[in-house]
């Protein structure tokens, strides 16, 4: 589906339908009247075919305990096929009520209060969250940014790191979320060994899977090698970022290894006793089935939100910094070199009128930098450019 098309049919209003997003303005920034380019999810209405499932299972009436049958599996399956992305046996899928909870239970079932939790920050916020709510100690490895402003693993430091702390898990991102890279084979490898030769768990969040923006294809870490680490690995994810499917608290926690199988469900029934959710499971199983076109009209629109962006911002500046935007539709934005990072909060709230997430959430070494959702129609982005390059022109 070509752009037009696809914001003609798709964009909606989310103002005053208690959306997170907008209406929940007041109670994150203090603001209400702030424009909205924070919180991953889109001004988009889900797939014709999803609605549709969604409404033949309303229409039925009854909303009692459901079950995942075969046709369910297959789907996936077609999916992963044609999407060159990982294929589950259905043995190893457990169900979540999203992957953010996910990263909570992972915390916990596989790690200790005191333990040592790892991240490669900057990294997506809950993160961080899951590890310090739950008692357990939070270090970090910083991505480095090479020559050409591309991120990548530090894997010296990572091991120094590991060593230093005795780390016992490191939650994993991929695509990375904020910093948008769609890791390559070599860089999966060097990190999963890195990990398992000093017995670290693994946990990728890999949600974010379909929103490619590169030529290069989306390795799932549980391919790397021939799935030579899957037995140290854990992947989470689920179709709510493809098809803006969030609210529907529906995701996937996968583990190959029958060890850590068994050790997940000994936790689990202790703790996670929750059935799975019948509109999710529907709209999941409608969006692999008939969702393509849906998504490549979506991922033409972030193409070309992206290119606004750097179009505009390049016009006005060439000290911002943003890194190719390879996977997600989420863009991360430097902007050390335009104003003070201790005010840069005030400056995006108060003169831009931005609501959108600030770097120190992602890293305590990020102040300074912002990260922009681009899953938006095209006249919210340029709107929102507006805000910003009018902001920035008070500064010069």
């Amino acid at each position: 589906m070509d752009l037009e098309s696809f914001v003609e049919k798709f964009a909606v209003e989310r103002r005053g339908t208690d959306s997170l997003k907008w209406d929940g303005l007041q109670e994150r920034y203090g603001d209400p009247d702030l424009f909205a380019m924070w919180v991953a999810d889109m001004e988009f209405k889900a797939p014709d075919q999803i609605l549709d499932a969604l409404h033949e299972r309303i229409d039925h009436g009854a909303f009692g305990y459901g079950m995942i049958d075969d046709s369910y599996f297959e789907a996936y399956d077609a999916w992963a096929v044609r999407h060159h992305e990982a294929r589950v046996q259905r043995e190893w899928v457990r169900f979540a009520t999203g992957v953010v909870n996910s990263f909570f239970w992972m915390v916990n079932a596989f790690t200790e209060p005191g333990d040592a939790v790892m991240l490669a920050t900057p990294v997506y916020y809950p993160m961080h969250a899951a590890i310090r709510n739950n008692n357990r100690k939070l270090v970090s490895t910083e991505l480095v940014r090479d020559e050409s402003g591309v991120y990548r693993y530090d894997l010296e430091d990572m091991e120094r790191v590991i060593v230093e702390n005795d780390v016992k898990l490191f939650i994993a991102c991929s695509p990375h979320n904020p910093v948008g890279r769609v890791w390559t084979e070599p860089e999966l490898e060097g990190m999963l060994e890195l990990c398992a030769r000093h017995h670290v768990l693994v946990v990728s969040d890999e949600i974010h899977q379909d929103i490619l923006l590169t030529d290069r294809p989306f390795v799932a870490a549980q391919e790397v090698a021939g799935g030579k680490y899957a037995n140290n690995l854990i992947t989470l994810n689920a179709v709510s970022k493809t098809f803006n499917l969030a609210g529907l608290i529906h995701s996937h926690i996968i583990i190959p290894d029958p060890d850590l199988r068994a050790r997940y469900d000994r936790w689990a029934k202790g703790i996670v006793q929750t059935e799975v959710n019948l509109l999710g499971v529907a709209a999941a199983k409608a969006g692999w089935l008939y969702g393509e076109d849906w998504l490549e009209g979506m991922l033409a629109v972030v193409r070309r939100n992206d290119a606004a962006f750097r179009t505009r911002l390049a016009e006005f500046s060439p000290h911002i910094f943003m890194p190719t935007l390879e996977g997600s539709y989420l863009l991360w934005m430097d902007l050390r070199g335009q104003t003070d990072p201790a005010k840069t909060r005030e400056f995006m709230a108060k003169t831009c009128r931005l609501a959108v997430d600030y770097g120190e959430w992602f890293s305590p070494r990020c102040k300074g930098f912002v990260r922009f959702n681009l899953a938006t129609t095209p006249a919210n982005v340029d709107h929102g450019l507006d805000l910003l390059t009018e902001g920035l022109a008070t500064l010069h």
